[in-house]
């Protein structure tokens, strides 16, 4: 063959190749994800008894080619395996194509770092975090009175934050107020992390409230909706202390958010499980806990971790299990959801414990405590 037909073989072979890429391009439904849990395991199968094949942490990229039954298959430098969907957030490729990668099963690197930063609360009821120090700067995500962020850097006013759930942006410090305290936070890339619930959001959501009051003891007279919201604060206390952003559906005796308010505000933090906190009543002899779900594949995971703990923890009342509930806030939820039952107001015996402020702050780590063997299936 001449030169001429040398030249010619080759445009058709790069020809066909170009056209081969386009049409796999235009066929992939590939997109980049951000991994939102502290530590995720990817599997070898879209099974949580597959094989563990490598390890991510939070604010990694990853590319998601698959999905299968809640499951989505990634990859990341050459990492390639399942992890469960909900731990993943679809975002826009980071500019530069820098990702964070995942790093495989056994891999371990002696890096570390630490530093010291001022820690400030949101003081209004809802505030955005932008791009950039003003106005003008599009919304990235947003926070709740309440919200501890760790400020990182000042600019006229406006503070560069963090939030518990590893977002940053910038916020006007005219919404936000000083904590006094200081936040130390050190990484060891080789080292183990404990898991827990850091960096998770979780909606915690005091039932009834305000001119409804829930079940009335028969014996005491108590009212279910004080019971729930002490209940809520001890158990928002122990979640933040494991390192859980938390958001509550009500903070106040006043307050009576609709059952579709409750579950706007568990959308709007963009919240990982919501957990409804009540007490019970019932015409029989009944006593103990138990938990409610709706969905059987979303919601009866997290009702039966909880239920678990409430179980062994040895709080003073028995378990009673877990059951299906039509209830508005775990039907209308997108997240996984449960309603919990901390004993029966219509049992004297029952309403006699749960009144203490021993059984509650029991109850309430006994939940934490679920949470965090639900997070770490």
């Amino acid at each position: 063959m001449n030169r001429t037909g040398w030249l010619a073989l080759i445009v058709c072979v790069m020809l066909v190749i170009s056209l081969s890429t386009t049409v796999v391009a235009r066929n992939s439904n590939s997109y980049t994800a951000k991994v939102m849990a502290d530590s995720l395991n990817v599997r070898s199968e879209p099974s949580l008894k597959a094989s563990i094949v490598g390890k991510m942490e939070t604010g990694e990229l990853v590319s998601v080619s698959k999905e299968e039954h809640g499951w989505l298959k990634i990859n990341s430098n050459g990492i390639s395996g399942w992890v469960a969907g909900y731990y993943l957030k679809q975002v826009a490729a980071e500019s530069g194509g820098v990702v964070k990668t995942a790093s495989s099963t056994g891999a371990k690197t002696s890096s570390s770092s630490a530093s010291s930063s001022s820690q400030v609360s949101v003081d209004v009821d809802s505030l955005r975090l932008r791009e950039g120090p003003g106005t003008t700067y599009s919304v990235v995500t947003g926070a709740v009175r309440g919200d501890l962020l760790t400020v990182s850097e000042s600019r006229s006013g406006w503070l560069r934050v963090k939030t518990a759930a590893g977002e940053t942006g910038w916020v006007s410090g005219q919404y936000v107020k000083d904590t006094g305290r200081t936040v130390t936070s050190a990484s060891d890339s080789g080292g183990k992390k404990s898991g827990g619930l850091k960096g998770k959001v979780i909606t915690v959501d005091p039932g009834h409230g305000g001119n409804d009051a829930g079940m009335i003891g028969t014996t005491f007279k108590t009212e279910e909706k004080d019971l729930n919201l002490q209940t809520s604060l001890y158990l928002a206390d122990e979640l933040r202390s494991r390192g859980a952003q938390v958001v509550m559906t009500r903070t106040k005796d006043s307050e009576k958010p609709s059952l579709a308010g409750r579950v706007s505000i568990s959308k709007s933090a963009g919240t990982d499980v919501f957990v409804s906190i009540h007490y019970n009543s019932s015409p029989k002899k009944t006593s103990g806990t138990l938990s409610f779900y709706y969905s059987e594949s979303k919601d009866a995971p997290l009702a039966r971790a909880v239920e678990g703990e409430l179980s062994s923890q040895g709080i003073g009342l028995k378990s009673n299990g877990i059951s299906f509930g039509d209830y508005h806030v775990l039907r209308e939820n997108n997240v996984p959801s449960a309603l919990i039952e901390l004993g029966f107001l219509s049992n004297a015996k029952d309403e006699d414990l749960v009144r203490t402020k021993a059984y509650q702050k029991k109850a309430a780590k006994a939940i934490a405590e679920g949470l965090e063997d639900y997070f770490q299936r």
